[in-house]
C-alpha cells in the first residue's frame, strides 16, 4: 500500500512538471516571441519549441509511465497497448508538424537547415522514435507476432524508450540555450544581452530547468522495479473486456 501512495504522488508530481512544460513553452514564445501563425515569419517558428516540447517529452514520458499505474494491472493489458501507442502516435504527429514549421521558416527565409549541434541531435531523436513505433507496433500489437519475437524484442524496446527521451530532452533544452543567444543579443536587436539575465531568460532557463525535472521523475517511475507491471496473467494473449476475471 505504502508503495502505491508512493508512486501516485510521484506520478501527480510527473503530471504536475509535464502541465508546467507545456504551460511555460506556450507562455515564453506567446509572451516574449511575439506568438504564433503559419505565415513564414517568426511567429511560424514559435511553434517548433511548443510541439517539440509538448509531443517528444511531455507526452512521450506519459506514454512510457502508463504501464506503471497500478489501476491498469488488474485489467487485461490490449486497451493499455493502445493507449500507449495511440499517446506515442500523437507525441510523434505533434513532433513531425514543430519540424514543418521550423523548416518551412528557414526555406521561406532563405536560412540554413540543420547545421547546428541541436539541430542534428533533434534529427537523430526522431529518426530512432519512428523506428521504435514501427518496432513497437510491429512486435507488440500485431497479433501474428511470435511470442518469442516479442520475448527478444522487449529489452531493446524498453532500453530505446530511456534512451529516445534523454535524447528528446537534450534535444529540446540545447534548442532553448540555442534560441536564447540567437534572440537575446544586446545592443544589435534592442534587447539585454543573454548574460543580463532578463526576464525572457529567467523564463526560458526555468522551462529548461521544468523540462529535466520531469525527466527524471519520469526515468525515477520506469527504473522502480517495484512499480513494474505484473506480467504473469496479463500478458498479450487474446482481448479480454475490462473488468474480466476469467470465470
Amino acid at each position: 500500500m505504502r508503495g502505491i501512495v508512493t508512486f501516485y504522488l510521484t506520478y501527480l508530481l510527473c503530471l504536475m512538471l509535464g502541465i508546467a512544460c507545456v504551460a511555460l513553452v506556450a507562455y515564453w514564445n506567446y509572451s516574449y516571441r511575439g506568438g504564433f501563425a503559419w505565415d513564414g515569419s517568426i511567429k511560424q517558428f514559435n511553434w517548433h519549441p511548443v510541439f517539440m516540447v509538448t509531443g517528444m517529452v511531455v507526452l512521450y514520458g506519459n506514454a512510457a509511465v502508463v504501464y506503471r499505474i497500478p489501476l491498469t494491472w488488474g485489467h487485461n493489458k490490449l486497451p493499455w497497448k493502445l493507449l500507449h501507442a495511440g499517446v506515442l502516435l500523437l507525441s510523434f504527429v505533434l513532433s513531425v508538424v514543430g519540424l514543418c514549421a521550423v523548416f518551412d521558416y528557414h526555406n521561406t527565409n532563405h536560412t540554413a537547415n540543420l547545421y547546428s549541434l541541436h539541430s542534428w541531435v533533434g534529427i537523430c531523436t526522431t529518426a530512432l522514435f519512428t523506428a521504435q513505433w514501427v518496432m513497437g507496433f510491429t512486435a507488440f500489437l500485431l497479433p501474428c507476432t511470435p511470442t518469442t519475437v516479442r520475448a527478444l524484442v522487449k529489452p531493446a524496446h524498453v532500453w530505446m524508450g530511456g534512451i529516445i527521451l534523454v535524447l528528446g530532452i537534450v534535444s529540446c533544452i540545447s534548442g532553448i540555450n540555442e534560441k536564447l543567444f540567437f534572440a537575446l543579443k544586446g545592443n544589435t536587436n534592442g534587447t539585454l544581452p543573454y548574460s543580463a539575465l532578463p526576464p525572457e531568460a529567467i523564463t526560458a532557463n526555468a522551462l529548461g530547468v521544468i523540462i529535466v525535472a520531469f525527466g527524471l521523475v519520469v526515468l525515477k517511475i520506469l527504473s522502480n522495479q517495484i512499480w513494474q507491471r505484473p506480467e504473469p496473467g496479463y500478458e498479450e494473449g487474446v482481448y479480454q473486456p475490462l473488468g474480466y476475471d476469467g470465470s
